[in-house]
């Protein structure tokens, strides 16, 4: 499976960027990494199947300073072929996630967004984001194969609340994209952390179908892909191609 971890080595840090290097040099964090290569391990030599193959891809594809939004998921898809180290994305010709689904189905119906051409159907690998400047980043970097969840409690959040909190410090006008419960509990963390540079956190109910409708704040009718777009233009920032 190319999309599998090979082996503990992809999860040093010392090939990404050096403003990512720099954020995870930290004690607390070095401890964290120590530990998970550790567990994960021990999976892979009981021949467990751990994704995705590139758990830093986020990093590597939206250094520090290119950072102007983050959505934040949980942990990576389960599911062999799909976890490709962004939040929500996976590989053009792997089956759209429902979530993603819902996710562009918003994109689409918001109409303070210009889609001088609407397309029937879009990318899923949602690589073109990153490289504009928006961090899609999981909680958990990694998971067990069909086991949803599985290293929600191996330390993963300690490294990646590290992250969050360096681009709420840095300079730049960043916003933030806040759905459901797991992404919001930051947000005290954001708001502490943050520097005087323009923020912008949106929150919503979570893109899943289970939830996507639901609740005082659905994500479906959000509006949260314009109001980004909006917001970066009045910062003197370009707009995200969210198509």
């Amino acid at each position: 499976m190319i999309n599998a971890l090979p082996g503990v080595g992809a999860l040093k840090t010392d090939s990404l960027p050096p403003c990512w290097q720099s954020v995870l040099s930290v004690a607390s964090v070095r401890l964290a990494l120590k530990q998970l290569e550790e567990k994960i391990g021990g999976e892979l030599k009981r021949d467990e199947t751990v994704f995705p193959a590139d758990p830093w891809r986020a990093l590597r594809l939206t250094p520090l300073d290119n950072v102007r939004v983050v959505i934040l998921g949980q942990d990576p898809y389960h599911g062999p072929d799909q976890a490709q180290g962004l939040a929500f994305s996976v590989a053009n010709g792997v089956k759209c996630p429902p979530s993603l689904r819902n996710i562009f189905q918003e994109i689409q119906r918001d109409d303070r967004l210009n889609h001088a051409a609407l397309q029937a159907s879009v990318d899923n690998d949602l690589t073109r984001w990153a490289q504009q400047g928006v961090l899609l980043l999981n909680t958990v970097l990694t998971v067990r194969q069909g086991q949803a969840a599985s290293h929600a409690r191996l330390g993963w959040q300690t490294i990646t609340e590290q992250i969050i909190k360096a681009v709420a410090q840095s300079p730049a006008p960043v916003a933030f994209l806040l759905w459901g419960n797991h992404a919001q509990a930051l947000t005290p963390m954001i708001q502490t952390a943050s520097s005087t540079a323009p923020r912008l956190i949106l929150k919503s109910n979570h893109p899943s179908p289970l939830s996507a409708r639901r609740g005082a704040t659905p994500f479906i009718g959000c509006g949260h892909f314009g109001q980004v777009n909006e917001w970066l233009n009045q910062q003197g920032s370009d707009p995200i191609a969210w198509l």
